[in-house]
């Protein structure tokens, strides 16, 4: 006969929990699921050693046995689902990995559908932050599938919870990796999880994995980002905090919470992480941009463009930078224009609201620039100035955008009016009644301007507005314009697309202690007593007590007296059930003064939070009429102070409004001079500017006109040393003689200037014998007997030098000595020389020996024919 089987139902259930025959295990995850589920709240004594010591549920989740690990996990579900927020923040660091790595892996679907259900509730009933960051290192397992049901979970939990609630920041920097996984199931669940999130976040994710992609993979993703591109992402399960506001929010906040965020995208500003762009300036940008070439100026501000087009710039000083980019704004060629307004936009978008404190210096250069005419530059300019508004507000940039819609050139009105608009359409907070009583004003002139396309775009202002405020809030606006323009600004109005949207304020209604409340539309009017004592209490303040008004419940021929003591029980018995009367009709005087402050309280008495007036009880009247005594009544017992003071105050309202509109007449002064400093300043930079650049340009060819010069006398020097050589040449060829003149004469001096001298000048060398014939030159020379070696005889210093005679030919001789008589007859070696004059008879000199050459090279010819 066999043994029966033991009994183990008379063990503790942690005990049975941890046996080690699996049988025992999963009868007691099923017998404490259904404690569980019984349990009446979260602190039931069958949560208690559940919760002292959650390491058991480590072992639960990861039953070796298939059947017992899928009670285990049921168990842990019913364990979260009733025990609440504390069971899952206590269990969660010991049960995330075993899941991941034995639950959503296993072959059985019950198994595999519950630990995916159990992961969503551990967030949904805390935060989803821990639970990702116990998931994201199973993306790195050694085991392709464990892998692929990590990413298969992450898309499930954004495609339920969505990446408003749970960061996908950590999710987005793993991407690539796992794009270049080499098992295939991994990457489509990959291309699974990232179109989840382009749902969310759109383009914004693509700069933080999109570049490091292959180009098939970027491909496949661009196709299927298509058909999700205009598809919605919703919430469709809320953490317990959420289902806790939502109880808690009445339905018109829910309806407001809907139009909060119309498009459904969520900011991605955040996910990047922020870079310093200063360092990675080169130095030579701040040379290039103030170059006078524009294509200098143009590569420094692509290499600006290449550094600062990030998603997210470091919090850093840009003012001279920005001042830079100001200055490109001005200038003359449009490409280095459209690059600098890149270069604003990227830096307002990497920026955001750090950027604001930079508006006064570049938002008016660009709008200035908007007189261009082409749509390139317009557009460029555009972007720019919309960068610019996404770091400040409506508010910020209004004062400046009112001053361009009246600027003359009809070009920077009307870009003005379209970025205007663009504003309108983005903002997120309704503009204030002052402000659109300033765009209004300023809109409807144009709305007569003489361009066609301004007069639109006024239209289209003054209906974007509408949107915004309503039709009711703008119907003073329109009252003098005619049908066809109401027309025009109706129609958009109706197809105007607005963020933002004018919420009436809330009205506030008071009530009696014990009543319940009245509708706001309803005014009463309040009977008050008076004594001479509370009188001059009063008349020492400096305001007027305003208390809610009250029914008067009978009025009586005598106005009521003070009740000095408190009312008593049968007093308070009438106050508090006395029937509803028509009110009595007030002075004007008095409902004016009472109507001005319905929110301050009141108690059940009629006594007033501080005493004073308020603090007046009324006694129950005994008369019969009613109705005929109670105008009577009312202007009776309205005391002389408050008279005094409500004058008083009517006095000071309008001083105050005088003072209002002097001081606005003054601010429309500051800014009328504010704007001709500014032209002022302009133009003196414009000129200074100009100035600078005639002088560059002069200075440009006085250095053109140096190197000429200088060109022409190094082509002078050359031409002379080519004729000596060619003399020498010849010479020392004819004779000896005539190469000896020529020693002579190299080393003669010219115009009373010795020739060494002539010769360091001009950069000819001096022969290496002057030393030796310095003697021979300074004695005059006798030219009678041209014989010989041609020497140079003594003879008196006064007479004038002669010419030197060829022994070729007598009459050449005659000729060349009257010529050179004629050029030396004037100067004796005492007389001082001019430096211009030795010039010219230098040149005169050198025809004077070509000529000889000629003659020498005849005279050759002519005895090589003989």
């Amino acid at each position: 006969m066999a043994d029966p089987e033991e009994d183990y139902s008379s063990l503790p259930l942690t005990e049975r929990a941890t046996h080690k025959i699996w049988k025992v295990r999963k009868q007691a995850y099923e017998d404490l699921t259904k404690e569980f589920e019984k349990s009446g709240s979260e602190t039931d004594a069958c949560f208690r050693p559940w919760l002292n010591d959650t390491s058991i549920w480590k072992g639960v989740v990861a039953d070796s046995n298939v059947a017992a690990q899928q009670e285990g996990i049921n168990c842990l579900h019913a364990f979260l689902q009733f025990g609440g927020p504390n069971a899952g923040s206590r269990s969660r660091s010991y049960t995330i990995p075993s899941l991941a790595e034995k639950g959503i892996v296993s072959t059985k679907a019950a198994t595999k559908s519950r630990s995916i259900d159990v992961i969503l509730l551990y967030i949904e009933l805390d935060t989803p932050s821990p639970v990702i960051d116990d998931l994201i290192p199973f993306l790195s397992h050694k085991m392709p599938k464990v892998v692929a049901a990590t990413t298969n979970v992450l898309c499930t939990i954004y495609r339920e919870f969505g990446a408003k609630t749970v960061n996908p920041k950590p999710v987005l920097q793993f991407l690539p990796k796992l794009f270049a996984h080499g098992d295939k199931n991994v990457r489509a669940e990959t291309v699974n999880l990232t179109v989840e999130l382009y749902k969310w976040l759109k383009d914004g994710m693509k700069p933080m994995f999109f570049n490091d992609l292959k180009p098939v993979q970027q491909k496949e993703l661009e196709e299927a980002f298509e058909k999700v591109k205009n598809e919605t992402a919703k919430q469709t399960r809320l953490l317990r905090s959420q289902q806790a506001a939502l109880a808690d929010s009445s339905p018109a906040d829910e309806e407001d919470g809907a139009e909060a965020d119309p498009d459904g995208e969520t900011d991605t500003f955040d996910l990047f992480e922020p870079v310093e762009i200063s360092s990675k300036i080169p130095k030579e940008f701040w040379e290039q941009i103030n170059s006078t070439k524009w294509k200098d100026r143009k590569e420094s501000l692509d290499v600006l463009h290449g550094i600062v087009n990030v998603p997210r710039i470091k919090e850093e000083d840009f003012s001279e930078l920005i001042r830079a980019l100001a200055k490109s704004m001005k200038d003359a060629n449009i490409t280095v224009v459209i690059v600098a307004a890149n270069c604003v936009e990227c830096l307002a978008k990497g920026l955001r609201g750090w950027f604001a404190k930079y508006r006064t210096v570049i938002f008016l250069p660009i709008a200035e620039r908007l007189k261009e005419k082409k749509q390139t530059v317009a557009d460029a300019l555009g972007v720019a100035l919309d960068g610019i508004f996404s770091s400040t507000s409506l508010t910020d940039i209004l004062d400046d955008t009112i001053e361009l819609l009246k600027h003359k050139n009809p070009q920077v009105k009307l870009e003005s009016l379209r970025f205007l608009i663009r504003c309108l359409k983005t903002t997120r907070t309704a503009p204030s009644k002052s402000e659109v009583k300033v765009i209004s004003d300023t809109v409807t002139k144009l709305l007569a301007d003489t361009l066609e396309a301004t007069r639109t775009a006024a239209a289209e202002t003054m209906g974007t507005v509408m949107k915004i405020m309503g039709e009711r809030a703008m119907n003073p606006f329109l009252d003098g314009l005619d049908d066809i323009r109401k027309a025009k600004i109706k129609e958009f109005f109706e197809i105007a697309q607005v963020k933002a949207k004018d919420k009436p304020p809330a009205l506030v209604v008071n009530s009696a202690a014990g009543s319940a409340p009245k509708p706001p539309t309803k005014k009463k009017t309040v009977v008050r007593n008076t004594s001479s004592q509370l009188t001059g209490t009063r008349s020492s303040s400096s305001t007027v007590s305003r208390g809610p008004l009250e029914e008067i419940s009978s009025p009586s021929k005598k106005p009521p007296t003070l009740s000095k003591q408190p009312p008593t029980k049968s007093q308070t018995s009438k106050l508090g059930k006395r029937p509803q009367l028509p009110p009595a009709i007030a002075s004007p005087t008095r409902s004016t003064t009472q109507t001005e402050d319905p929110i301050a309280p009141v108690s059940k008495f009629g006594l007033g939070p501080r005493g004073g007036l308020t603090a007046r009880t009324l006694q129950a009247p005994q008369g019969s009429s009613r109705s005929a005594e109670g105008p009577k009544l009312t202007d009776s017992i309205i005391p002389s102070a408050e008279k005094a003071e409500l004058e008083r105050l009517r006095l000071e309202k309008e001083t105050w409004a005088t003072e209002t509109v002097g001081y606005r007449g003054e601010k429309e002064k500051l800014l009328q001079e504010l704007s001709d400093i500014r032209l002022q300043l302009i133009e003196e930079h414009t000129r200074d500017v100009l100035s600078i650049k005639a002088k560059e340009t002069q200075l440009l060819r006085l250095r053109s006109d140096l190197q000429t010069a200088e060109e022409n006398l190094e082509k002078r020097q050359r031409e002379i040393d080519r004729l000596k050589r060619e003399l020498t040449r010849f010479s020392r060829a004819s004779s000896p003689a005539a190469s000896e003149f020529v020693d002579t004469l190299s080393q003669d001096s010219f115009g009373g200037y010795p020739r060494d001298r002539i010769a360091s000048a001009s950069g000819i060398p001096n022969s290496g014998d002057h030393s030796q014939r310095m003697s021979a030159l300074s004695r005059p020379r006798n030219r009678t007997s041209l014989a010989g070696t041609y020497g140079l005889d003594d003879s008196s210093s006064a007479y004038p030098r002669e010419g030197v005679r060829s022994p070729v030919s007598e009459s050449g001789f005659n000729k060349e000595r009257s010529q050179q008589q004629k050029i030396d007859g004037d100067i004796r070696p005492g007389d001082p020389a001019d430096p211009n004059e030795n010039w010219k008879r230098a040149a005169q000199v050198t025809s004077q020996l070509k000529m000889r050459i000629e003659q020498m090279k005849a005279r050759q010819h002519m005895r090589g024919v003989s």
